[in-house]
């Protein structure tokens, strides 16, 4: 698998004092590939580590076992790491006292890697419920999860997932909130009203903040609000001049995935198209923050 590229060398302070963190936001679609055709968590485990990131945005992570987990990728990955036994889909790993059939998506993939992770809850099925999460190398103070479903029937769940992480040295803790916001322009519109009350409440001015998530925002209404209101700057727009298109992952038309920060600086993160693009219906966003 080919890395991202570099950090490139005039976004380095020359002191070296600055305090770098990789982010990474995924669309984990429950961990299947487009259309359903193959559960594949074990290869978007492998390919989420080889990004070395810091901290992990993940949309639309299954909290709970379904009828539909496929346990053929989780013994594949067991036999890898040397796990032999014809047990191995009840093995545990991480000390977690739970079988990998059974084990939350997030715990799965966080595994030894990411020792703090937060989830919230937003759709309720009778096959298990599913959220966002986030991973992180970083302690998690808190975190908590804001319900943004307006109630509308039909509509699916959503949610804010809150998090606030502690960093060396700093007054402040990093902010960290994963999206995922509506289907509907009307929807979406109040949940960035949403969004921005919780901004003005719970995030000081002067702290630094990382937004990142599935936006479903491809008319860019949501984006200049975004900007305009909350003073947030989008990472790879702010480079290149525009959101990046992230949606069909095999051949992206529509800019639905976001990474947006506020009192940090930052350079944007190129990613490989594959594996990503046989790996969920969403390619990710990589980017670099400097504190």
């Amino acid at each position: 698998m080919r890395l991202p590229v570099p950090l490139r060398h005039d976004e380095v302070s020359p002191d070296g004092a600055e305090h770098h963190l990789r982010v990474l936001t995924l669309n984990l679609h429950k961990g299947f590939t487009v259309m359903n055709r193959r559960y594949v968590l074990a290869e978007i485990r492998e390919a989420v580590r080889a990004t070395g990131a810091d901290v992990v945005f993940l949309q639309e992570v299954a909290g709970a076992a379904s009828h539909r987990h496929d346990l053929r990728p989780v013994r594949t990955l067991a036999g890898r790491v040397g796990r032999r036994t014809a047990s191995a889909a009840t093995t545990t790993i991480g000390g977690t006292g739970q079988s990998l059939a059974r084990m939350p998506q997030y715990e799965f993939l966080a595994d030894t890697i990411w020792h703090q992770h937060a989830y919230g809850r937003n759709a309720v099925s009778p096959a298990g419920h599913h959220g966002n999460a986030l991973l992180s190398k970083l302690p998690i103070l808190r975190h908590r999860n804001v319900d943004v479903s307006l109630d509308i029937d039909g509509v699916e769940k959503r949610g804010l997932l809150h998090c606030e992480l502690e960093l060396p040295n700093s007054e402040y803790p990093l902010h960290a909130i994963c999206v995922h916001l509506g289907l509907r322009e009307s929807q979406r519109q109040r949940q960035i009203d949403l969004l921005g009350e919780l901004l003005r409440d719970e995030v000081p001015a002067q702290a630094p903040l990382v937004i990142a998530g599935d936006f479903n925002d491809w008319r860019l209404c949501a984006h200049e609000r975004l900007q305009r209101e909350l003073k947030l700057q989008e990472v790879h727009a702010h480079a290149h001049g525009r959101a990046p298109r992230t949606f069909p992952a095999r051949h992206p038309v529509l800019r639905l995935d976001r990474i947006y920060v506020r009192n940090l600086r930052h350079v944007p993160i190129g990613l490989p198209k594959r594996p990503w693009s046989h790996l969920s219906d969403h390619a990710p966003l990589a980017a670099e923050v400097m504190l």
